[in-house]
């Protein structure tokens, strides 16, 4: 799938780059090498490169990235459970090789740890941050300071 920007009057306003570097950006984000992206985006390798260096271009194409990144997510949590499905009907079907049924399996496994671990990190990261308020408040009553 390829990535693209949104471009809106309001979004323009607040872009620091040009729309040539938008290209660029969206090249950088569809093609595997910097050199194929200058190409798509019409612009030399060097002047990809010396764009890179630019505070304001690196901060815009980091933003695409991740946003790039976060919808990719969202597309694979969409499918998670059709995911799943597959990896059971395989660990179950007396036809599959028996490398596949354990393959399906251990990945099914592998995947309910990390969804346990994620989990228990989530409500611990909770605990330190609820801790770390409590501490904070008993810090400003007793040097005077208010909420």
């Amino acid at each position: 799938m390829k990535a693209k920007l949104r471009s809106s009057s309001t979004a323009r306003a607040q872009n620091p780059v040009t729309h040539k570097q938008e290209k660029a950006i969206i090249a950088l984000l569809n093609e595997p090498t910097t050199k194929q992206a200058a190409e798509a985006a019409g612009v030399s390798e060097v002047t990809l490169w010396r764009w890179l260096q630019s505070a304001d271009f690196r901060a815009f194409y980091m933003e695409a990235r991740r946003v790039a990144v976060q919808r990719a997510i969202a597309r694979t949590q969409a499918v998670m459970s059709e995911a799943v499905e597959t990896l059971r009907e395989i660990m179950r079907s007396s036809a599959a090789m028996a490398p596949a049924r354990v393959a399906a399996a251990k990945a099914i496994l592998d995947y309910a740890m990390k969804g346990i671990e994620l989990e228990d990190h989530e409500w611990r990261l909770a605990e330190i941050e609820k801790a770390l308020a409590t501490r904070n408040e008993q810090f400003k009553s007793r040097v005077g300071l208010t909420g």
